[in-house]
């Protein structure tokens, strides 16, 4: 929906919402089925296994991490795009979290420990274990920072609740979006990428739960 001038719904349901149609919006849904499923294989296994430390870490971290996921898509669907991005950082810590302490099952220590701030790796170094070391850590920090502005409410960040208000120009919004259809496009899609990443967290803590591989978002 490109229309300034359209009034949104105060309710919007997923035959009406702003953005259907859009290719990101339907790939990241794909993406949530795939993960549900996973998960429901994984849930059912953890009941009835003797769980390693970085399984139960993994238990506490990955719920949340798909929580936040569908919470984002919720919030797409309602037109909070800004909303949505805040929720973004969480989402995305705790897929570098998880990622990390698979990587370095010797910090889970740490985790249980309380994951204490300055006992815990930076964000930044987090996220470069999600790309096994090969992301150039200056653009990763570039990630961590534009996260930031948005959680911290600077003057950076507030660029991304600019809304096209139409003849009467720009203005920073207090509701609903529903004429951003590229700022969706990019919620989606870095949604998704975090959502998938800890659907492969899930299979490779429980490899035993992992179900055959049949759809695009199966990760080994």
């Amino acid at each position: 929906m490109a229309d300034s001038k359209v009034s949104p719904e105060p309710v919007y349901l997923p035959s009406n919402e702003p953005y259907l149609g859009r290719e990101p919006l339907f790939q990241f849904d794909q993406a949530i089925i795939r993960c549900l499923e996973v998960n429901r294989q994984v849930a059912a296994i953890t009941h009835r296994i003797q769980l390693s430390d970085l399984q139960k870490a993994a238990c506490q971290i990955i719920p949340q991490g798909i929580n936040l996921a569908l919470t984002v898509r919720e919030l797409v669907r309602q037109g909070y795009l800004f909303g949505a991005l805040v929720l973004m950082r969480p989402l995305i810590e705790r897929a570098a979290i998880i990622s990390y302490l698979r990587a370095h099952p010797e910090e889970v220590e740490t985790w249980k420990g309380g994951w204490r701030y300055r006992e815990r790796p930076s964000l930044s170094e987090m996220l470069q274990t999600m790309s096994g070391g090969k992301a150039d850590i200056e653009e990763v920090k570039e990630v961590c920072d534009s996260l930031n502005h948005l959680v911290h409410g600077d003057p950076i960040g507030a660029q991304w609740n600019l809304a096209d208000l139409g003849d009467a120009g720009m203005g920073y919004s207090v509701g609903k979006v529903v004429n951003a259809p590229q700022l969706s496009d990019v919620i989606c899609c870095e949604a998704m990428c975090y959502l998938i990443v800890l659907m492969g967290m899930m299979t490779a803590c429980f490899p035993d739960a992992a179900p055959p591989r049949s759809g695009r978002y199966d990760q080994s």
